[in-house]
């Protein structure tokens, strides 16, 4: 198996990387978190500094996807920028997808009219149970893009 997240609801491949990982599928690797990242957060003081933890797993639970910090924030990769945490928002978590708008597919959840940028709002842990799948769904289109 190869472990990458590739259903479209990311349900059924969590599962299979549960079982042979044996590990929570929710944590993301460890083989992909960087200490710098690890850094930024042990150092922040944001207020939703736990829900940017949830994101930061659901991105690392795809085994395809690096982290760095850029911008003073961080970014999630995969053979280029996917997306960075904005910290600036303060009442919920705000994640700037840079080239968003080359995303193949319907992504109801990515905003934005631009030519280039695109944007998901997460409320709280609840919406980000709602908005994992759509997520998911983000990082694999990226993924296949940037391999096709």
């Amino acid at each position: 198996m190869s472990g990458h997240c590739r259903s479209s609801s990311g349900v059924e491949q969590l599962t299979r990387n549960e079982q042979v990982r044996g590990s929570n599928p929710l944590s993301g690797s460890n083989m992909n978190r960087n200490e710098h990242v690890d850094a930024w957060f042990a150092a922040s003081e944001h207020p939703q500094l736990a829900l940017m933890r949830e994101i930061r797993d659901v991105f690392l639970s795809d085994e395809r996807i690096t982290e760095t910090i850029k911008w003073k924030t961080p970014t999630f990769m995969y053979k280029g920028n996917l997306a960075s945490i904005n910290p600036q928002a303060k009442q919920f978590v705000s994640l700037l997808f840079h080239t968003g708008a080359r995303i193949p597919g319907h992504h109801p959840r990515l905003s934005g009219g631009g030519e280039t940028a695109r944007y998901m709002q997460i409320e709280d842990s609840a919406d980000l149970v709602t908005a994992r799948p759509a997520l998911l769904a983000i990082i694999n289109a990226w993924c296949d893009l940037k391999d096709a």
